[in-house]
């Protein structure tokens, strides 16, 4: 129904805001991550939202940016999570993080969001693979396609398994290993070295 609202901000808590354009108030709910990036009470945002209508409710769902709302709306079409089940993975991580640990295949990550367990987590990684692939720009797109270049390197993929061992989560493991231009000349060793170094500074 509403692509976007533009307003002032009237108040805000951890899952919602109330947003004033044209003198009315639209109470929005939105994931913690949102919250923590929204300005203060009185400055102007432009919200995405998805709004969602059943026969005891009619609720809108905000987003700073249209990525977000895009990867929102995948998360609502897998089977078993609904509004409130997306919202509160999006709570829990950011949208680039998801994408991370769908492409990863870490259903530990989501399964940290209330509500989710490890069975919805591995079906939002079957689900959304392919789909979170297609997503485009932004700079996690650059991100991905590296990494499924490298994916194919021998000393890329032992990195990854040496960097999962010593405990890192495999979402944070391949945000780290896509930053290393890993040549035909280096062996695992010394991918894992600079992923290392990398993951220290984030």
């Amino acid at each position: 129904m509403y692509a976007y609202i533009k307003g002032q901000i009237v108040d805000i808590s951890e899952d919602s805001l109330v947003l004033e354009c044209n003198n009315i108030g639209y109470n929005i709910r939105i994931p913690l991550s949102v919250a923590k990036r929204l300005p203060g009470i009185g400055a102007a945002v432009k919200i995405y939202t998805y709004t969602s209508v059943r026969e005891d409710a009619f609720q809108l769902f905000g987003f700073l940016s249209r990525d977000d709302l895009e990867i929102y709306k995948k998360l609502i079409a897998v089977n078993g999570i609904g509004p409130k089940g997306a919202l509160s993975i999006l709570s829990a991580m950011s949208a680039d993080d998801l994408r991370f640990a769908v492409l990863s295949g870490d259903a530990k990550a989501i399964s940290k969001a209330p509500g989710i367990g490890n069975k919805s987590a591995e079906r939002i990684i079957l689900e959304l693979r392919d789909k979170v692939h297609l997503m485009s720009g932004n700079t996690l797109d650059t991100a991905v396609s590296a990494a499924d270049m490298q994916s194919d390197s021998e000393a890329f993929n032992e990195a990854l398994e040496a960097m999962t061992a010593l405990g890192y989560a495999p979402s944070e493991a391949l945000k780290a290993l896509k930053q290393v231009q890993v040549t035909e000349d280096m062996d695992s060793g010394a991918v894992l070295k600079q992923a290392l170094k990398i993951i220290s500074t984030m």
